[in-house]
């Protein structure tokens, strides 16, 4: 069998499960390219992954404050139920994408072949808007990092301002540090991400009973019911309760939307077809179940919300743990407890990225692709893009020292460059009538494919619109969504790269069914 770069039109979906043989010495995977990492990565280290980097009960708190603007304690409750079962189907959608095109590619490769005869360029811009949300993933979550550090210095000195350098350095300490986790420990990424999984189900778990005992045993009232479940309060300044709760999604979708995570390490994972959708389900029902559990403790818990809204802490959980435990020495237990499950979620996302920026430069898709898509052969990965995914949150982390709107407005991002790569692979599978991709180890038959294909597509592109309203009313700078402007800006970017390169952009390999060998066990 020849190794070709297939025309989008003409490409292939292998739904084989394992890597082929074209040679004496050469192995081709499913996603059509020569396999070149080891696939070191099982089903318990994808879903650690998969967990850790979803950091959903973790984001979700993290965002707390912004969130209770739109609707109060039940509305975050119930926008995070309603962004939730959208994000399934977009889930599901993207997992039977992942089985039947097991690629580290994802979105972008998925892109080429659903979309047909518009495949590259359809692909082009899946791939790009997909590493910039993730670039956007890891500058936010280590951000958080950042200020959970500081938070928690701040805890125990009552008299210290906070500042934004202060946090910008314990961000770069943070960027840097899991970047040469990344760089030099590959063999040990997998046992770290389990470690991280177990971190986060033990650390909610622990939240969980510590915010439902705490106070009792300190003589606090909970809250009532009525604030938990009822008491809804719009304060966005928008006259529609129901646009409001829209625009509270946000919130919900920023926690649950990273449905495609593991997909990109397809290539270090024996049997992806099957694994990737496996690790998909964990992630969900495993961040979903965890959040909703959390919030509602953590809700009871309060007995001050002005406190935590007026609160100096950068980290807004360091109020609502002091309020729950009663202490400062309990707050800083519990920080501690989403401090570490957050360092390793930093060292998910920049796996991520890399990848995906390593898989556009091994088709040709960025600059300097010749250095970028290369595969360090001491390291086993590739070095180059992963150091290139800690220099661009580098440059973006000082934005944030001299304005934090600004660099609110790129974090903000990331749901809208996300989702707009995932409608980019499944709405061309839906028009084409799912026809393009041999089906892999899951696949949704008949009529369900359709409809949870179509609700998702419907759903990304009415969010994609809704999510780039203003935060609140009156307009300001500080209100002001900048979403709209960062995704278009790195639109135009991205198309002006398109025309510049598409002479020389390969695209995805694809390998076909027919002429593809049996060789997993030849790895």
């Amino acid at each position: 069998m020849e190794e070709r770069a297939a025309e989008p039109q003409q490409a292939v979906a292998s739904t084989d499960l394992n890597d082929k043989d074209i040679g004496a010495d050469v192995l081709i995977n499913a996603s059509g390219h020569e396999q070149e990492l080891e696939r070191n990565f099982h089903l318990i280290n994808i879903c650690g992954l998969a967990v850790t980097s979803g950091n959903t009960w973790i984001a979700l708190g993290g965002s707390i404050v912004v969130a209770i603007y739109n609707g109060g304690p039940p509305g975050v409750i119930y926008e995070l139920i309603a962004a939730s079962v959208f994000y399934w189907l977009i889930a599901a959608s993207i997992a039977e994408l992942a089985s039947a095109i097991p690629s580290s590619g994802g979105v972008y490769h998925w892109a080429s072949v659903t979309a047909g005869r518009y495949g590259r360029v359809c692909g082009f811009f899946a791939g790009w808007w997909n590493f910039l949300a993730w670039i956007l993933g890891l500058v936010g979550t280590a951000q958080i990092v950042g200020a959970q550090t500081v938070s928690m210095y701040a805890l125990f000195h009552p008299d210290f301002t906070i500042q934004r350098w202060q946090v910008f350095v314990a961000y770069l300490i943070c960027i840097w540090g899991c970047g040469f986790i990344v760089l030099f420990m590959n063999r040990a990424l997998p046992s770290i991400e389990a470690l991280g999984g177990f971190l986060v189900i033990a650390g909610v778990f622990i939240t969980i009973l510590v915010c439902a005992i705490m106070p009792h045993v300190n003589g606090r009232p909970y809250a009532s019911n009525a604030f938990v479940w009822r008491d809804w309060t719009n304060d966005t300044g928008y006259s529609s309760n129901g646009f409001a709760f829209c625009l509270g999604m946000l919130n919900g979708a920023f926690a649950v939307g990273t449905p495609d995570v593991i997909s990109h390490l397809a290539e270090e994972v024996p049997r992806p077809s099957q694994n990737i959708p496996k690790g998909i389900l964990a992630q969900f029902v495993i961040g979903f179940l965890t959040a909703f559990f959390y919030v509602i403790a953590i809700f009871y818990s309060l007995n001050d919300l002005d406190a935590v809204l007026s609160s100096t802490y950068l980290f807004p959980l360091t109020e609502i743990y002091r309020q729950a435990t009663g202490s400062a020495g309990g707050s800083l237990g519990l920080l501690i407890l989403a401090f570490l499950p957050s360092l390793i979620a930093v060292i998910g996302c920049f796996l991520t990225a890399s990848r995906v920026f390593w898989t556009l430069a091994r088709d040709n898709a960025t600059p300097f692709s010749g250095f970028f898509g290369r595969i360090s052969q001491s390291h086993r990965n590739p070095f180059n893009s992963i150091v290139l995914c800690g220099t661009i949150p580098t440059i973006l982390g000082c934005i944030y020292v001299g304005s934090s709107t600004a660099f609110s407005a790129f974090v903000g991002s990331f749901v809208v460059l996300s989702t707009l790569s995932y409608l980019a692979a499944i709405l061309p599978h839906f028009l084409s009538g799912r026809k393009n991709v041999t089906p892999g180890w899951f696949w949704m038959r008949g009529p369900i494919g359709f409809v949870v294909n179509g609700i998702s597509c419907l759903y990304i592109i009415v969010f994609v619109v809704i999510f780039c309203f203003p935060f609140a009313m009156p307009v300001d700078a500080k209100t002001m969504n900048y979403a709209s402007l960062i995704t278009g800006g790195l639109s135009v970017f991205v198309a002006a790269f398109w025309f510049w390169r598409q002479r020389d952009y390969v695209g995805p390999h694809a390998v076909s069914l027919e002429s593809a060998l049996l060789a997993e066990d030849a790895i």
